[in-house]
């Protein structure tokens, strides 16, 4: 059995090199908007893999890059195997991470909180005052 350690850098490595490939080899037009890959998941034999992308855009942009991503993904199996140094490069599965948009309604429900309480009713300030 391979050391959680060793999984945990091939994520890393893994994550960094598809990364590189997707913003300087692959030239599809689905792979619109910004696109990110926010981790690796590497099963412990490291036969295969699961990559979670980030995509900021509509859901048809999303769904449209995703499809691009993933008819690409032997291309970009075998280019892997010339840039990492692994017995076998795993087999890559793609998904779309919702945690940036998760992230940024959360960030928004926060910001419309604190606009709520900075800037409350005038007639309600004017009472506090008198008080």
């Amino acid at each position: 059995m391979t050391d959680r350690r060793r999984v945990e850098r091939v994520n890393g490595v893994l994550r960094e090199e598809i990364s590189g490939l997707i913003a300087s080899q692959l030239n599809d037009p689905r792979l619109r908007g910004i696109i990110s890959i926010t981790r690796v998941s590497a099963t412990s034999d490291l036969r295969s893999a699961r990559v979670y992308v980030s995509v900021m855009g509509s859901e048809e942009v999303r769904q449209q890059a995703l499809s691009g991503i993933q008819s690409s993904a032997s291309y970009l199996r075998r280019e892997l195997r010339s840039r990492v140094s692994l017995r076998y490069v795993p087999f890559l599965t793609f998904v779309l991470d919702d945690a940036m948009l998760e992230a940024n309604r959360l960030m928004r429900i926060i910001d419309d909180l604190g606009d709520a309480t900075a800037s409350p009713d005038p007639a309600a300030s004017r009472q506090l005052k008198q008080t």
